[in-house]
């Protein structure tokens, strides 16, 4: 499947709620484990932060250790998309992380917001210091809502792989892992990982000296985010 949606659609479905309902159901039909190769993405953002601080190895081993351990068949390379640009409809999963300041327009907020909208996933990872910056820039996404903290029953930590909350990769602050959420009419459309840094995790072990099970940890809930991304 080369596109998910005809970014057209996206445009008139505030005036049709009839082409919403149909885009929503594209989604949402969407098989996590269908047998066509599709793309993620990383999120290329305005502001001076570091959009690409993980751009290596980071995506591409998670990737890697979806498809043998999921048995998914996603697309090897990762994709990099801009967030005011129409592709961004092309990816049902984004990935955002850095460690400075991000900026989204008017225009990119509403791109970004019709797009979690109309079915797409949002993952955001704290590279360390993206926390005060990132924040106001989800309320211009969704001014009416607020990132809740997700308890460990929550579904994304109960996918292929059980956990107790999110796992602790790197130490920041020395303050517990969590997991927040922006959940919209009862789905939760963004996933934010603060001082955890699953993505660091992600990444091949010699560029943090990260033990095999901090990486093997970051994976497995890597891979349940992906998985739930595209279940629900």
């Amino acid at each position: 499947m080369s596109k998910l949606l005809n970014y057209k659609s996206i445009c008139h479905f505030e005036q049709s709620r009839e082409i919403f309902l149909a885009i929503f159901i594209l989604f949402s039909t969407f098989s996590f484990a269908q047998k066509s190769s599709y793309q993620i993405a990383l999120l290329k953002y305005n502001g001076g932060g570091d959009w690409y601080a993980n751009l290596e190895t980071s995506l591409p081993n998670l990737i890697k250790f979806c498809n043998q351990n999921l048995k998914t068949n996603i697309n090897t390379e990762q994709a990099i998309v801009e967030v005011g640009s129409p592709e961004i409809f092309n990816y049902p999963y984004l990935h955002i992380t850095g460690h400075g300041n991000i900026i989204f327009n008017s225009d990119e907020a509403k791109n970004l917001k019709n797009y979690l909208l109309a079915g797409g996933f949002l993952h955001i990872s704290d590279n360390y210091g993206m926390d005060k910056f990132i924040r106001p820039q989800m309320k211009l996404v969704f001014p009416e809502l607020d990132f809740v903290l997700l308890p460990s029953s929550h579904p994304i930590y109960h996918q292929k792989y059980n956990f107790n909350g999110l796992p602790k990769v790197h130490e920041h602050d020395n303050k517990p892992a969590q997991g927040f959420g922006l959940i919209y009419e009862g789905r939760l459309v963004c996933f934010y990982d603060f001082e955890c840094d699953l993505g660091d995790g992600w990444e091949d072990a010699e560029v943090h000296n990260d033990s095999e099970e901090n990486r093997k940890k970051a994976l497995q809930m890597g891979a349940n985010i992906l998985q739930y991304a595209f279940s629900e």
